[in-house]
């Protein structure tokens, strides 16, 4: 019997994780191995990001634009973006409040003492909170041509919400219109399956460059902020969006664990929200039955603003920063720390890495010592993992849920056993 993708994306990823390790701890040293075989992992796992990157801009604009001009109702687009958007907003301010709350039970690093223990300062890039309000205004581009070169994906969004406006409004005569943006739609579909082929070996060679690369010493001083972060995030990937889908949705969260368990791996292996939007797509429209309107204006923003994972990280790591330098933070603190939090997630890019540049910001911001930064990206990868996990099955739950609520989900096809939240 074929095996599945998600089969060969969890051997992919196992495989790559197991030489990569071998690498590090059995052949450190060896000219071999050290230059050709991780420089071969590196370029073969960069191009494959790449690769998917390169189909995340036109796909995002092209799904949005048909996602609303298949609104058979226009005014049935301000009901859907205020659901889609309030769910993602609520969703990321339970897990702020469940994160903090949890950091300051557990208060990880209280037992550390870390101060003097890294030997360089590390210089923030970023020393200002976000503001919201230009964030509101840098909404609009100025250049749409600069927008898609930057990726900037609030104001490609705007963009594909106005040219799907136009096309509706122009009725009949939107035709051909409507037609070129749904073939457009269907050859991105289609790239998605041919770049997807590859992803078991994208994968594995993701998964040597961090199998070789973890340093353990480094792991060990930090291991219970670790365990608490992914122990959280694997809380909420596994258990909580599987439960709300199934209070709101009667799709049953064994259910929705096995639809989204490819989207899962992929995320785990790329670490990116923006390089998920593709099998996000896939696992929301060809498994679990959402309409391509729903997800094609849900997703990619959820890639954008929907950063639950991120906020829990971001939320952890600076109290394990405080804690470990010697200056918890307060109680009275926690309401201004969730606000930024707020803000800095939804600002955060859908790419790796982008975690630690919103704990620097956030260390900055409360006075605490830049060093702290070094220590949390030395793990950053294990964590940015777990998520970008949670983000990604956030977006999925999240827009399950609007579906259903706007009679959105269809019979599954591509499974053996019909999706429970079949409409009548």
């Amino acid at each position: 019997m074929k095996k599945s993708l998600s089969g060969k994306i969890f051997a992919g990823l196992f495989a790559g994780l197991i030489i990569g390790t071998a690498i590090q701890y059995l052949f450190n040293g060896v000219t071999l191995m050290d230059t050709y075989v991780l420089g071969l992992a590196e370029g073969a796992g960069g191009m494959f990001v790449s690769l998917i990157k390169l189909l995340v801009v036109p796909l995002v604009y092209v799904s949005i634009v048909c996602g609303i001009v298949d609104l058979k109702d226009i005014t049935a687009f301000g009901r859907l973006g205020g659901k889609t958007f309030g769910l993602y907003i609520i969703n990321t301010i339970i897990a702020i409040t469940a994160a903090l709350t949890v950091g300051m039970i557990f208060q990880p690093g209280a037992d550390a003492n870390l101060a003097g223990t890294v030997s360089e300062t590390v210089t923030l890039t970023t020393t200002e909170t976000p503001d919201i309000f230009s964030l509101i205004v840098n909404i609009v581009p100025s250049n749409p041509v600069q927008a898609f070169a930057s990726g900037d994906m609030l104001q490609i969004i705007f963009m594909a919400i106005l040219t799907g406006l136009a096309i509706q409004a122009l009725d009949s005569r939107g035709g051909p219109a409507i037609k070129t943006f749904k073939m457009a739609n269907e050859i991105m579909m289609k790239l998605v399956g041919l770049v997807m082929g590859l992803a078991p070996y994208g994968v594995f060679a993701l998964m040597i460059q961090l199998g070789a690369t973890l340093d353990a010493n480094t792991l060990m001083s930090v291991a219970g902020y670790v365990a608490l972060v992914v122990a959280m995030l694997v809380f909420w990937i596994f258990f909580f969006y599987p439960m709300m889908v199934g209070l709101t949705t009667g799709i049953k969260p064994a259910q929705f664990l096995r639809h989204t368990r490819e989207q899962i791996l992929f995320s785990l292996s790329t670490a990116s929200s923006n390089a998920t939007i593709p099998v996000t797509m896939r696992t929301l429209t060809d498994k679990i039955g959402v309409s391509k309107s729903v997800a094609g204006f849900g997703v990619p923003l959820g890639a954008t603003m929907n950063m639950s994972g991120v906020s829990i990280y971001i939320a952890l790591a600076t109290i394990f920063v405080a804690n470990a330098f010697g200056q918890p933070i307060n109680s009275a603190d926690l309401f201004t720390l969730g606000l930024t939090i707020l803000l800095l997630s939804i600002g955060a890019g859908g790419v790796p890495g982008g975690g630690v540049v919103m704990v620097g910001v956030l260390l900055h911001q409360l006075g605490l010592p830049p060093e702290g930064l070094a220590i949390v990206a030395a793990v950053d990868r294990i964590n940015d993992m777990f998520c970008t996990s949670s983000n990604v099955v956030g977006d999925t739950a999240v827009n399950t849920i609007v579906a259903k609520s706007e009679n959105e989900i269809g019979v599954e096809e591509n499974d053996a056993q019909p999706a429970t939240a079949t409409v009548s």
